[in-house]
C-alpha cells in the first residue's frame, strides 16, 4: 500500500507534463528573472527585489544569475539598487516591502507604476478615464513619463492637437480589451488591440526580456480592479506593413529590394511568421568589390544564401540584446548577436545602424555590412579570411589562381602561414606539380571523410586518408581547423606541406641513400616482396649509422642468421600506418613480429621505444617511413626486459616460501630461497 502511495504523485507528475508541476504551470522566463532577482533582494526584507542599474542612465533591470556577476549591461557597468518588487510598497518602521500595493482601478494604478503622463494624456480625452475607471477586464501597456518624453515635439503635437481622436486611438492601441497576465505573453504572440483591433507584437525572449512592439516591459502585472497594468518603455504605434513592402517604400534598400525581386525570396518576406532582417543599405553593397558583387548578382544560389544569411528565424528586437548570445540564419549560419552600449553589435562589429523597424511579420534592422556566408564565396574569399596567405600566394605565383575564383568542384588543402615560418619554396615545375597535388578533384566536407578513403588530384595523385583517435589527416598533413564550403570549393587548412606517396616503401628504401644496409638486411631476410606489394606498414627504418654502431661482432652475428635477422626486421614494421599527426602522447603498434611498439609525441619530436626518430612521414603507397639512429630490439632481447625475468622469478619463489610457511604453520629459514634466486641468476 505504501508503494502505491508514493507512486501517487509521480503519476500525477506524468500526467501533467514537462512544462507543469504538482504545485502549478512552469514560470515564465521573466517570472524566473524576477524571482532571482527576489532571492538577491531577501536580505533587506521581505518583497524587496534587486535591480541593475545601468550607471549613466535610468534603464534598470531585474537580473538573472550571470549578469549578477558580471555586474555588466551590453558590456557597461552597473550598479545595483533594491526596491520593492511589482505589487508592493514599504510601511514606515518596518523592514522591506511588507504591504501589497491597495487594489485601484486602471487609471489609478497608472499612478502608483510611475505612468502619471499616461494618465494626464487620458485626461484629455472625453472617453477614456470613464472606461478606465468604470467596469471591465483590461490590460494596458502604459508608456513610462520617459517614453512620452522621448517622443519627438512634431509627433506629440499631432497627438495633443487632437486628443479625441489621434490621442485616443494612440491610447486605445496600447490597450486589450482583457486581463493578459506576463504568464500569457508568449513568444511571437500577437494580441489584439482596442484600435480598430490591430495586432500588437509581443515577444518573451528566453532571459526573461518581454518587449511589445520591442519596447521593453519594465515594471509588470500591475492588478487593478478592472484589469492590469504593464509599465513599457516606448510609447508603440501601429504596425500596417510587412517587411518586404517596407523593402519596397525605403529609399535606402534600392540594392536590396532588386537582389530580393531576383532571388525570388519575395513571398517569404511577405508571407506570414516572425523573422528579423538584417537588411543591408544601399552603402552596405557598395563596399564590396563590384566584381564580387556583379558575381553573387548573377548566380542564383549565391545570391539566395547571401540573402538567407541576414535573416534570423525569430525576431528579435534590439531591447531584447542584454549581452551576446548566438542567433541561427535562414541559411542555417550562427551570428553572434552582442551590444556595446546603445550599438547593437553583429559578429563583434557595431554595423547596425538603424534599429527596431517593425513589421507585421518581424522585426527590421538596418546595416551597412553585408554578411556574405561561405556558401557564396569563391576559394580565394574564403582563404582571405583565413591564415593560409603564403599558400596562395605560392598558387598565384604558380599561375593557378584561376582554378580558385573559378566554379570548378574541388577542396583547396592549404597549409597554414605558419608551415613557412624559415622561409617560401621557389616556384618551379616540381612545385607547381605538388601545388597541384593540393587540389581535390571534389568539393568536400571533412565529416564525410573515412579511413581509407583515396581522393584524386588534380595533379594526378591519389591520396589516403587516414582517421586517428587525435586527427584526421590526408598523407602526412592533418586537418589543422575547421573546414570552410564555399560556392563551388571547399577550404581544408593544414598543419604541413602534403608529400604524395612516390612508390612502395621498398622503392622509397631504394632511393635513399641513408638506408643502403638496411636495404640489404630485408633481402637477405627475404622481407623484400612483403614490403613491395600492396599493404598497410609503418616502418622504422635505421640508417647505415644505426647498423655501423653496433659492435662488429653483433653485427656479423645479426647479418648471417636470416631467421633472427627478420624477426628483428619485423619488430621495426607496424601492420597499419602511423603518420606523426596521429601519433598524440603514446601509440603501442603492433609489428609483424607480434611485440608492441611505443611511438610517441612530444613537441613535434616522435621517438619509438624512445628512441628518437630523424625524420618522419616519408610517404609511400603503401606505408610510411621513419629514419631512426638505432637497431631496435625485441623485448625478449632486451637486457631490461631479462632483468624483468629475474625479478619476476625472484618474486614467485617468495611466494612459494611463504605459501610453505603459512601452509606448515612454522618459521622457513629464508637461506635456501636466496640459494635458488642465485642459482637461477647464474643461468
Amino acid at each position: 500500500m505504501a508503494f502505491l502511495v508514493r507512486l501517487v504523485p509521480l503519476a500525477l507528475a506524468l500526467a501533467l507534463g514537462p512544462t507543469t508541476t504538482l504545485a502549478g504551470p512552469a514560470k515564465s522566463p521573466y517570472q524566473l528573472v524576477l524571482q532571482h532577482s527576489r532571492l538577491r533582494g531577501r536580505q533587506h526584507g521581505p518583497n524587496v527585489c534587486a535591480v541593475q542599474k545601468l550607471i549613466g542612465t535610468n534603464k534598470k533591470y531585474f537580473t538573472n544569475c550571470k549578469q549578477w556577476y558580471q555586474r555588466k549591461i551590453c558590456g557597461k557597468s552597473t550598479v545595483i539598487s533594491y526596491e520593492c518588487c511589482p505589487g508592493y510598497e514599504k510601511v514606515p518602521g518596518e523592514k522591506g516591502c511588507p504591504a501589497a500595493l491597495p487594489l485601484s482601478n486602471l487609471y489609478e494604478t497608472l499612478g502608483v507604476v510611475g505612468s502619471t503622463t499616461t494618465q494626464l494624456y487620458t485626461d484629455r480625452t472625453e472617453k477614456l478615464r470613464p472606461e478606465m475607471e468604470g467596469p471591465g477586464s483590461f490590460t494596458i501597456f502604459a508608456p513610462s513619463n520617459e517614453a512620452w518624453a522621448s517622443l519627438s515635439a512634431e509627433v506629440l503635437d499631432s497627438l495633443v492637437s487632437n486628443v479625441n481622436i489621434e490621442l485616443l486611438n494612440a491610447l486605445r492601441y496600447h490597450m486589450v480589451n482583457r486581463r493578459v497576465l506576463t504568464d500569457e505573453l508568449k513568444h511571437g504572440m500577437a494580441l489584439t488591440s482596442m484600435y480598430q483591433n490591430s495586432d500588437i507584437q509581443i515577444h518573451h525572449y528566453p532571459n526573461g526580456i518581454v518587449t511589445v512592439n520591442c519596447a521593453r516591459l519594465l515594471k509588470a502585472d500591475h492588478h487593478a480592479t478592472n484589469g492590469v497594468v504593464h509599465l513599457i518603455d516606448k510609447v508603440i504605434s501601429t504596425i500596417t506593413n510587412n517587411i518586404q513592402q517596407i523593402i519596397e517604400i525605403e529609399d535606402t534598400f534600392e540594392t536590396l529590394r532588386a537582389a530580393v525581386a531576383a532571388s525570388g525570396l519575395n513571398s517569404l518576406l511577405e508571407g506570414d511568421g516572425q523573422f528579423t532582417l538584417l537588411a543591408p543599405t544601399n552603402e552596405a553593397f557598395e563596399k564590396i568589390p563590384a566584381e564580387t558583387l556583379n558575381r553573387i548578382l548573377g548566380d542564383p544560389d549565391a545570391l539566395k544564401d547571401l540573402l538567407k544569411n541576414h535573416i534570423l528565424k525569430s525576431a528579435m528586437c534590439a531591447e531584447a540584446i542584454v549581452a551576446g548570445l548566438s542567433v541561427e540564419t535562414l541559411q542555417g549560419t550562427t551570428l553572434e548577436v552582442g551590444c556595446s552600449g546603445d550599438m547593437l553589435t553583429i559578429n563583434g562589429k557595431a554595423i547596425i545602424s538603424n534599429k527596431d523597424t517593425l513589421a507585421t511579420n518581424g522585426v527590421i534592422h538596418h546595416i551597412d555590412e553585408l554578411l556574405i556566408p561561405d556558401s557564396a564565396k569563391t576559394l580565394f574569399e574564403l582563404a582571405a579570411e583565413s591564415d593560409v596567405s603564403t599558400t596562395i600566394d605560392l598558387f598565384k605565383q604558380a599561375g593557378l589562381s584561376t582554378h580558385l575564383s573559378g566554379n570548378e568542384q574541388l577542396t583547396l588543402l592549404a597549409p597554414l602561414n605558419s608551415v613557412f615560418k624559415d622561409g617560401t619554396p621557389r616556384i618551379d615545375a616540381r612545385m607547381k606539380n605538388l601545388l597541384m597535388n593540393h587540389m581535390i578533384k571534389d568539393q568536400l566536407a571533412s565529416k564525410y571523410l573515412y579511413h581509407g578513403q583515396t581522393l584524386e588530384t588534380l595533379g594526378g595523385k591519389k591520396l589516403r586518408v587516414f582517421v586517428y583517435r587525435n586527427n584526421l589527416c590526408i598523407e602526412n598533413s592533418c586537418i589543422a581547423a575547421h573546414d570552410k564550403r564555399g560556392r563551388y570549393g571547399a577550404l581544408f587548412t593544414m598543419d604541413r606541406m602534403l608529400t604524395p606517396p612516390m612508390g612502395t616503401v621498398m622503392d622509397v628504401l631504394k632511393g635513399d641513400n641513408r638506408f643502403s644496409m638496411l636495404v640489404a638486411a630485408i633481402q637477405s631476410a627475404g622481407l623484400t616482396e612483403t614490403l613491395n606489394r600492396e599493404g598497410v606498414y609503418t616502418v622504422f627504418a635505421p640508417t647505415d649509422e644505426a647498423f655501423q654502431a653496433m659492435p662488429p661482432e653483433e653485427l656479423n652475428k645479426l647479418l648471417g642468421n636470416a631467421k633472427e635477422l627478420a624477426n628483428i626486421l619485423k619488430y621495426h614494421i607496424g601492420d597499419e600506418i602511423l603518420v606523426s599527426g596521429g601519433i598524440g602522447p603514446l601509440v603501442r603498434l603492433k609489428s609483424l613480429q607480434g611485440d608492441k611498439l611505443e611511438v610517441s609525441s612530444k613537441n613535434n619530436a616522435v621517438c619509438v621505444n624512445k628512441e628518437p626518430v630523424t625524420e618522419s612521414d616519408i610517404m609511400a603507397t603503401n606505408g610510411v617511413v621513419y629514419a631512426i639512429s638505432s637497431v631496435l630490439q625485441p623485448p625478449a632481447n632486451r637486457p631490461q626486459e631479462r632483468g624483468d625475468e629475474l625479478a619476476d622469478s625472484a618474486r614467485e619463489i617468495f611466494r612459494q616460501a611463504s605459501a610453505f610457511s603459512r601452509a606448515t604453520q612454522s618459521s622457513v629459514k629464508l637461506a635456501p630461497v636466496y640459494q635458488r634466486l642465485l642459482e637461477r641468476m647464474k643461468h
